[in-house]
């Protein structure tokens, strides 16, 4: 058995989604697991065994122009770290969480605490592209005693931008085959769609790098030529401005918007094609999802991407702001009932076979003792 101290985004977000089904899992697994946010990991849920919760609280003394939630976090993490007596503390995104982690371990400089960081995507192609955060971003990764990407794409990525030479392992994000899974959902999808209609569905943060626009326009071409509805699932700063193209498009009563919604893998299973038209998408936790449903995704042929799809296999893909060629694959899809039952399955079985929770975990385990023996041999 192992201690493990876990920091991540606690709130929506593939990079919190993974870190908190991945210290569920460990725990099932006879490990102790130690959440270490500022706030509670909104898939925690109700309370198991093995797992426990320690919040960061940031100091609000008045002279302080910023809250210093960097240090206060490091404080968090070797206080945990000494009194639980950490074996591995992982932290989910570079910055600030690997910095932080950083000075923790110098604080709790008696014990055997480790540190693995794990990069998902935006903490490298977004973060790591800033002149003022990239040399700090560079060295918690180099004093990270195990880095571990969710894609080689990502990988790739770090090297290129970060001027990275050490070793980061390849960890594929994971779907739980328990939760995500092929379900009968007739009922739910009659409140949306009729029989003879496809639905087209959407999930994501709507941030500008996840080409929502696409959708809708990517809709309205599939609409041209057979009954569709489309569904939205999610928040964030484009929803606005989607909801008022929407209307102004004339497509308000096919389209639904969701919101937020913490379990959707009921809500997944009604879809016939998931959308994902994205700039960039490091791994694509939302295609995952939707595969192991046995809905197939059409998405940008970017990023981590192929590295998940088989194209014309176990989904689709098209170049970045392609729409014409979204669409004409979709039509495709839909109006061939055969082929689309044959990508369902295919999809099936691509995620459990490549992407499977148990093969993942065990793999985060390995690395986990491969750091701890290394420190063992030193």
């Amino acid at each position: 058995m192992l201690k493990i101290g876990i920091t991540c985004y606690p709130t929506l977000g593939g990079s919190g989604v993974v870190a908190t089904e991945l210290g569920k899992l460990l725990a099932e697994r006879g490990h102790q697991v130690h959440f270490i946010t500022h706030g509670m990991p909104f898939r925690l849920g109700k309370y198991q065994k093995n797992i426990f919760y320690h919040e960061v609280e940031v100091n609000d003394y008045y002279v302080f122009k910023y809250p210093p939630f960097n240090l206060a976090l490091a404080s968090k993490l070797a206080q945990v770290a000494k009194i639980q007596q950490l074996d591995i503390l992982h932290v989910h995104y570079a910055f600030p969480h690997a910095v932080s982690a950083y000075l923790a371990k110098q604080i709790a400089a008696d014990t055997r605490l480790k540190v693995v960081t794990t990069l998902h995507g935006t903490d490298i192609t977004v973060l790591g592209q800033d002149p003022t955060l990239i040399d700090i971003i560079r060295f918690a990764i180099n004093e990270s005693d195990m880095v571990t990407a969710v894609s080689q794409s990502l990988i790739d990525d770090t090297r290129r931008t970060l001027q990275i030479e050490r070793s980061i392992e390849l960890a594929h994000n994971f779907v739980d085959e328990r939760i995500y899974f092929p379900r009968e959902v007739s009922a739910l999808r009659a409140e949306f769609a009729q029989p003879h209609e496809k639905v087209l569905m959407h999930i994501s943060n709507f941030r500008p790098v996840k080409r929502v626009s696409d959708v809708v326009d990517l809709f309205t071409l599939v609409r041209r030529q057979m009954p569709a509805k489309l569904l939205f699932v999610g928040e964030g700063p484009e929803l606005p401005k989607i909801m008022a193209r929407v209307r102004e498009a004339g497509l308000a009563e096919c389209v639904y918007f969701l919101g937020k919604q913490d379990e959707v893998a009921e809500l997944i299973s009604i879809a016939d094609l998931l959308l994902l038209p994205s700039e960039k998408e490091s791994f694509g936790l939302a295609a995952l999802e939707a595969m192991a449903c046995g809905v197939p995704v059409l998405a940008s042929n970017t990023g981590g991407i192929p590295e998940l799809i088989e194209h014309e296999v176990s989904g689709l893909m098209a170049p970045v702001g392609e729409i014409s060629t979204m669409a004409r694959l979709a039509l495709s899809l839909l109006s061939d009932e055969q082929r689309l039952a044959d990508m369902r399955q295919a999809a099936i079985a691509r995620a459990r076979a490549r992407f499977s929770a148990d093969a993942i975990v065990r793999r985060y385990e390995q690395l986990y003792e491969q750091v701890l023996k290394i420190e063992d041999q030193s």
